[in-house]
C-alpha cells in the first residue's frame, strides 16, 4: 500500500498558508516562525536597519562548517526553505552548493 504524507504550514501571524520559515536569533536564543511571503518580507524589512550597522559574528556558513555537510537541522531548514522557494531538493544526502548559496543570500 501507497501513501502520501503532505505538510501543510500555518502562517504562525494570521493563520494563512506558510511559504517559509524564518530563523533568526536575539539576545542569545533562537527563534524559528513560518510566514507567508508577505510577511516573511516584511520581518525581514523591520530587521534591515538594524542588520545594516550591526556586526555579523558568524553565520550559517560557520555554524555549518562540519565537514560532514553541516547540522542536521540546518540542512531541514535549508530544505523546508527551498522547497517553498519551488526548488527541487532531495529529502536526504547533500544540498547542492547551489540551494545553499541561495538559502544564504535570503537569509
Amino acid at each position: 500500500m501507497a501513501s502520501r504524507v503532505v505538510t501543510l504550514k500555518t502562517d504562525d501571524l494570521d493563520g494563512g498558508e506558510a511559504d517559509e520559515t524564518v530563523h533568526f536569533s536575539l539576545d542569545g536564543a533562537e527563534f524559528e516562525i513560518d510566514l507567508s511571503k508577505g510577511h516573511a518580507e516584511e520581518l525581514r524589512k523591520a530587521f534591515e536597519p538594524y542588520l545594516k550597522v550591526a556586526r555579523k559574528t558568524g553565520g550559517r556558513r560557520a555554524r555549518r562548517s562540519n565537514g560532514k555537510g553541516g547540522l542536521k537541522e540546518d540542512l531541514k531548514a535549508i530544505r523546508d526553505w527551498a522547497k517553498g522557494q519551488g526548488m527541487k531538493v532531495s529529502e536526504r544526502g547533500r544540498v547542492s552548493a547551489e540551494v545553499r548559496e541561495a538559502y544564504d543570500k535570503a537569509h
